[in-house]
């Protein structure tokens, strides 16, 4: 039993940046206001049949030239008779002091989830839910804003999470949940009531992970007599993103369209002045007019289309 079969979803709430899933390798991000004690980072992934070797860098910058710091280097190895993980720090263009982790816990064609946890003076890393290594840090953690991921090893899913998941006081070391995007409540068609409708301030937030092949993606709002007042439809054919009012009449919006397959994607949709202001992966793409009457009369917000939900709030 995988991992991911093993444990429930990680509540949405504790994500501190939108996860990033499949991510084509090399793979180096920004972290979000910089790591600091309390800060984990999960791997979600598989190794290769005939992986060599993969490294996992928490970076200081992201420069080409000259090289950055690394404060964390996370180096599995496959190709030796044992396989084992080199950690290390390089400072000023210059490898410190090695330090080899034997009995590594990653096995080739199976998959993982690593967890690194950044307390004050050092990181932990889990494997499928153990404890593995305890590395000291050897540059200040506060410098490290950049994470690296390199080498031969498939990538589902990357998050940043913080450490509040797991009850205060406990002595159980924290174990991960994967990112699932296979729970029943958000299986498509996927509908969220609006018992209030919709007030000034409201805000919409669906989150997920657009098909391999996808045809369309729909949010459509709508009132207690089933009427669509409004819906928001992406169509991957022509690479369009338009409102569509009741009656069928399309609104185009100017912007480009940012949806891709396989790759994570944001809708936020925020009510106010009578309307709806649309973001998408936090790019403002302007607004539709429905009048504050007709917002306060929806009841249902309701998805469908080529895509895979992981999270939606009302």
């Amino acid at each position: 039993m995988s991992p991911e079969e093993k444990l429930d979803p990680i509540p949405d709430s504790f994500i501190l940046q939108p996860p990033v899933f499949h991510p084509v390798l090399p793979y180096v991000t920004t972290i979000f206001g910089g790591l600091h004690a309390g800060k984990m980072v999960m791997l979600q992934g598989v190794v290769p049949l005939k992986a060599h070797r993969f490294q996992v860098d928490f970076q200081c910058g992201c420069s080409l030239c000259p090289r950055p710091d690394i404060a964390f280097h996370f180096n599995p190895r496959f190709h030796t008779s044992s396989p084992h993980v080199i950690c290390n720090t390089l400072h000023a263009g210059c490898w410190q002091a090695e330090v080899r982790w034997p009995h590594l816990a990653l096995q080739r064609g199976a998959s993982f989830l690593i967890l690194f946890l950044f307390e004050n003076e050092a990181v932990k890393v889990s494997v499928n839910g153990k404890h593995f290594l305890h590395y000291r840090y050897r540059l200040p953690l506060s410098r490290v804003d950049t994470l690296g991921i390199f080498g031969d090893v498939l990538v589902k899913a990357v998050g940043f999470l913080n450490i509040n998941p797991f009850v205060e006081g406990s002595k159980e070391y924290p174990v991960g949940h994967p990112f699932l995007l296979t729970s029943r409540k958000l299986e498509l068609p996927c509908s969220r009531g609006l018992p209030r409708g919709l007030w000034p301030g409201q805000v919409i937030i669906v989150r997920g992970l657009v098909l391999q092949e996808p045809r369309d993606f729909t949010l459509s709002l709508r009132d207690e007599a089933a009427r669509t007042h409004v819906t928001l439809r992406a169509s991957f054919a022509d690479r369009s993103l338009a409102w569509i009012s009741p009656w069928g009449r399309k609104t185009l919006i100017a912007a480009p369209f940012l949806f891709y397959p396989q790759r994570f994607f944001e809708v936020l949709l925020l009510c106010q002045d009578g309307g709806l202001k649309l973001a998408l992966n936090g790019q403002g793409l302007g607004a539709t007019s429905l009048g504050q009457q007709n917002l306060e009369q929806l009841r249902e917000l309701r998805i469908s289309g080529s895509v895979q939900l992981y999270c939606v709030h009302c």
